[in-house]
C-alpha cells in the first residue's frame, strides 16, 4: 500500500543536466529495487506535463512507511548525494486523487521491423524497405528519462503515462522500475 512518501529533488548542477542527472537516478533506484526484490515500492514525478513535455526534477518514492526507511537506510543513492535533496518521509494526504502511472512501450521502429524481416524472411534490405515503409513510425509524444540497459548496454527512452484521475485505489505490486500495468498511485 502507497501509504507514505519522499521526494527525491535534483538540484542544479553546471556539469551535469537535470536529464542526465534524472537518467542516473533511475537507473540507480532500479538497480536497488532489483537486488532488494521489492515490489511495493512506486515512482512518480509530480512535476509531469505534458506541454512542454517533461518530467521535472523530482523523483518521488511512494510505498509503505516500513519500506521506503529501508530502502533509504540501503546505500543505493551513493554517487548522487550531492545531486540531490531528500525529504522525510511522510504521510500521503489523505485527499490525494488516485491515477495509474504506466510506462508505455513503443515498437513501430521502421529500421528495426526492417531488420527483423530480413532475420525472418531472408529478404534484402531493399525489399524490406518496399515492405515495410518510413510511416510506419510513430512518434511518441510522452515524457521519458534516458536509461541504458544492464542487460544490453543499449540506451533506450523509458516513456511514462500519466492517466487521469480514477474513481478508486486499484491495490497491486510494481515491477523495478516502480511501475505496475495495474496498480494506481497517489497523485498530489
Amino acid at each position: 500500500m502507497t501509504s507514505h512518501y519522499t521526494d527525491i529533488e535534483l538540484l542544479p548542477d553546471p556539469e551535469f543536466s537535470p536529464a542526465h542527472l534524472l537518467g542516473a537516478l533511475v537507473a540507480k533506484l532500479h538497480r536497488a529495487l532489483a537486488a532488494q526484490g521489492s515490489t511495493d515500492i512506486a515512482i512518480a514525478f509530480p512535476h509531469y506535463q505534458m506541454q512542454p513535455r517533461g518530467l521535472g526534477q523530482v523523483l518521488r518514492l511512494l510505498g509503505p512507511e516500513p519500506s521506503l526507511q529501508a530502502l533509504l537506510a540501503s546505500d543505493w543513492l551513493r554517487g548522487m548525494r550531492d545531486h540531490t535533496q531528500l525529504s522525510p518521509v511522510a504521510a500521503v494526504p489523505a485527499d490525494a486523487e488516485h491515477r495509474h502511472f504506466t510506462r508505455r512501450q513503443f515498437k513501430t521502429n521502421a529500421e528495426r521491423l526492417r531488420r527483423r524481416r530480413i532475420k525472418r524472411k531472408g529478404e534484402t534490405p531493399e525489399q524490406a524497405a518496399l515492405a515495410i515503409p518510413d510511416s510506419v513510425e510513430r512518434q511518441p509524444n510522452l515524457p521519458f528519462v534516458h536509461l541504458r540497459s544492464s542487460s544490453t548496454g543499449q540506451p533506450f527512452q523509458l516513456f511514462l503515462a500519466l492517466s487521469e484521475p480514477v474513481s478508486s485505489t486499484v491495490q497491486g505490486s510494481f515491477n523495478a522500475y516502480g511501475l505496475s500495468t495495474s496498480a494506481t498511485i497517489p497523485w498530489f
